[in-house]
């Protein structure tokens, strides 16, 4: 890899955020599967029609940056699936499963956050105004994602008693 100019870090960061989607577009059915809930299975699944849409994004944007992007794997975006694969095969309590899957959902939302705020951020200072909007919809879309995680494990899953429920099995 060589980064000589605020393009290539954008065109870098463009080629992770690909190789991230595509991955996650291979893992969501199976996250989505293993879940318990039905709200928490929906989110997933509505999750992995919006990462369809980013992913299209991504390519689209792809030939109007004027440089290469590169076809790379997103290591961190591995790291977090396989982890989260962890807990799709593991047994146990339905609901604690499920607040286990809403964490790995989480931290593959922020890391993408993250990815996104950076690349959006690349886009701006490069005066890219088209390609900041795409980023900041797509943005916008995964914060939204995340505050839904947040919802459904605070607004009725952890209140649903599933500690007194785990205690009362031991």
């Amino acid at each position: 890899m060589r980064l000589d100019s605020l393009l290539d870090v954008l065109a870098d960061e463009i080629g992770d955020l690909r190789s991230a989607e595509e991955q996650l577009i291979v893992a969501l059915p199976k996250v989505a599967a293993a879940a318990h809930s039905d709200e928490l299975r929906a989110a997933l699944e509505n999750h992995l029609e919006e990462t369809r849409g980013h992913l299209q994004r991504l390519q689209d944007l792809t030939p109007t940056l004027g440089t290469t992007v590169p076809m790379e794997t997103c290591e961190g975006m591995k790291g977090l699936l396989e982890e989260g694969e962890q807990i799709v095969a593991a047994q146990g309590d339905p609901l604690a499963k499920d607040a286990a899957l809403i964490g790995a959902a989480q931290r593959v939302e922020h890391y993408e956050i993250a990815a996104y705020g950076t690349a959006r951020t690349l886009a701006d200072e490069l005066g890219l105004d088209d390609t900041k909007e795409v980023l900041d919809q797509t943005l916008d879309e995964e914060a939204t994602a995340d505050k839904l995680l947040t919802k459904i494990a605070t607004g009725g899953m952890f209140r649903s008693g599933i500690n007194r429920e785990a205690a009362a099995r031991s």
